[in-house]
Protein backbone atom coordinates (compact mmCIF):
# COMPACT_ATOMS: atom_id res chain seq x y z
CA UNK A 1 0.00 0.00 0.00
CA UNK A 2 3.14 2.21 0.80
CA UNK A 3 4.57 1.92 -2.91
CA UNK A 4 0.65 2.75 -4.49
CA UNK A 5 0.80 5.69 -2.82
CA UNK A 6 3.70 7.24 -3.56
CA UNK A 7 3.40 5.82 -7.15
CA UNK A 8 -0.07 7.71 -7.15
CA UNK A 9 1.41 11.09 -5.11
CA UNK A 10 5.08 11.42 -7.11
CA UNK A 11 3.73 12.53 -10.52
CA UNK A 12 1.79 15.62 -8.78
CA UNK A 13 4.78 16.96 -6.53
CA UNK A 14 8.16 19.00 -7.68
CA UNK A 15 9.94 17.16 -5.01
CA UNK A 16 8.92 13.52 -5.11
CA UNK A 17 12.47 12.52 -3.48
CA UNK A 18 10.49 14.27 0.00
CA UNK A 19 7.67 11.81 0.09
CA UNK A 20 7.54 9.74 2.88
CA UNK A 21 4.75 7.30 4.06
CA UNK A 22 4.42 5.93 7.17
CA UNK A 23 2.25 2.86 8.15
CA UNK A 24 0.89 2.88 12.09
CA UNK A 25 -0.64 -0.07 13.20
CA UNK A 26 -3.14 -0.90 15.60
CA UNK A 27 -5.65 -3.96 16.28
CA UNK A 28 -8.90 -2.93 14.08
CA UNK A 29 -7.28 0.31 11.95
CA UNK A 30 -3.96 0.99 9.91
CA UNK A 31 -2.81 4.56 9.39
CA UNK A 32 -0.94 6.16 6.34
CA UNK A 33 0.97 9.68 7.38
CA UNK A 34 1.95 10.71 3.98
CA UNK A 35 4.42 13.77 4.62
CA UNK A 36 5.67 15.69 1.39
CA UNK A 37 8.15 19.09 1.11
CA UNK A 38 6.29 22.00 2.22
CA UNK A 39 5.62 23.22 -1.23
CA UNK A 40 3.82 20.75 -2.29
CA UNK A 41 1.13 20.23 0.28
CA UNK A 42 -1.12 22.42 -1.85
CA UNK A 43 -0.79 20.01 -4.83
CA UNK A 44 -1.79 16.94 -3.00
CA UNK A 45 -4.43 18.52 -0.85
CA UNK A 46 -6.30 20.15 -4.32
CA UNK A 47 -8.83 22.97 -4.99
CA UNK A 48 -11.71 22.23 -1.96
CA UNK A 49 -9.72 18.68 -1.00
CA UNK A 50 -10.15 17.28 -4.07
CA UNK A 51 -7.41 15.78 -4.83
CA UNK A 52 -6.90 14.31 -1.49
CA UNK A 53 -10.14 13.13 -1.52
CA UNK A 54 -8.99 11.04 -4.98
CA UNK A 55 -5.96 9.64 -4.01
CA UNK A 56 -8.12 8.39 -1.10
CA UNK A 57 -10.76 6.93 -2.33
CA UNK A 58 -8.06 4.64 -4.50
CA UNK A 59 -6.36 3.55 -1.16
CA UNK A 60 -9.38 2.92 0.77
CA UNK A 61 -10.58 0.79 -2.45
CA UNK A 62 -7.62 -1.23 -3.03
CA UNK A 63 -7.22 -1.87 1.13
CA UNK A 64 -10.51 -2.69 1.62
CA UNK A 65 -9.91 -5.62 -0.82
CA UNK A 66 -6.58 -6.99 0.90
CA UNK A 67 -6.69 -6.57 4.64
CA UNK A 68 -9.90 -6.68 7.49
CA UNK A 69 -9.43 -3.43 9.00
CA UNK A 70 -10.65 0.30 8.51
CA UNK A 71 -7.23 2.24 7.01
CA UNK A 72 -6.79 5.80 7.32
CA UNK A 73 -4.60 7.83 5.18
CA UNK A 74 -3.73 11.12 6.86
CA UNK A 75 -1.32 14.13 5.21
CA UNK A 76 1.01 15.90 7.44
CA UNK A 77 3.37 18.39 7.23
Amino acid sequence: MRDLIIQIVKPIVDHPEDIRVEMVEESHQITYNLSVHQEDIGKVIGKKGRVAKAIRTVVYSCAGVQQHKRIYLDIVD
